[in-house]
């Protein structure tokens, strides 16, 4: 019988995946990775002065990192957007193993997009809520992915931890660094080979896995289904990620009256 996996070893697998998220968030905060704002200003070209406004106008509106109506934006908004709206993809992205049902379901494939999925997001309301350090967004993944309370000098590690983690960082965010290089920007291929391989950082605790807030009795039942089996894992993966937010914030308030006592 394989040993209990032990809070620094999740420790050791979630510094280096929280630190590598860093560049994926700011990748879809800040570099309008969808495309909205830059496709609004190639069109903006083609046309006559008083279009040409009015389309730059409709692209600050949108309400996406970057805009001024993101600015506007309220912690919960921000949130909310980073749940439904980035949230689908991920979710989508997550969902393709369930093309071959229950065979799928038989590997880790899913449980570990589905973690670094969920982990990602996290950070990224994590930094909407000003908690920005590895050790507190560490403690936040592993209360709400894994259920455990880790303590904040296990989750902050030693000067040796630190250094020791850089190589793997390194390696998981080697895509995006390569995007930066040729396109002069994160791609959104880049962003999501990233997020494989943050996938793959999580194998080293796959026991762990399943315990992260995932869909209902009904959405497992449809993903053990061949083909229909995506449809059933998106919309889980979809449930899970509101339950996901919904932990979170718990955790965020209790932090909130801890700093307050």
């Amino acid at each position: 019988m394989a040993e209990p996996i032990s809070d620094k070893q999740v420790v050791g697998v979630l510094r280096p995946f929280v630190r590598a998220t860093g560049p994926v968030v700011d990748a879809l905060r800040e570099a309008d990775p969808f495309g909205f704002i830059a496709g609004e200003r190639e069109q903006a070209a083609k046309v006559e002065p008083k279009l040409r406004q009015k389309l730059l106008d409709v692209a600050k509106s949108m309400k996406v990192p970057g805009t001024r109506a993101w600015a506007a934006m309220n912690v919960e908004q921000r949130t909310n957007w980073w749940i439904n709206r980035v949230g689908r993809v991920t979710s989508l992205v997550t969902a393709v193993p369930g093309l071959g049902g229950a065979l799928a379901d038989r590997l880790p494939v899913q449980d570990t997009l589905g973690a670094a999925s969920q982990g990602l997001l996290l950070c990224a309301i994590a930094g909407e809520h000003g908690i920005t350090g590895t050790g507190d967004r560490v403690r936040l993944l592993a209360w709400v992915l894994f259920e455990r309370e880790v303590s904040p000098e296990l989750a902050e590690g030693t000067a040796a931890d630190r250094a020791a983690e850089d190589a793997e960082t390194e390696k998981l965010t080697e895509e995006l660094d390569e995007s930066s290089r040729k396109h002069g920007k994160v791609t959104f291929k880049a962003v999501a080979r990233t997020l494989w391989r943050l996938g793959r950082s999580l194998l080293a605790v796959t026991d762990e896995l399943e315990k992260r807030p995932s869909g209902r009795f009904y959405h497992q039942a449809i993903g053990m289904l061949p083909v229909l089996g995506m449809v059933g894992d998106y919309l889980g993966e979809r449930s899970g990620l509101k339950r996901v937010a919904k932990r979170a914030g718990k955790w965020f308030a209790s932090e909130v009256s801890n700093a307050r006592t």
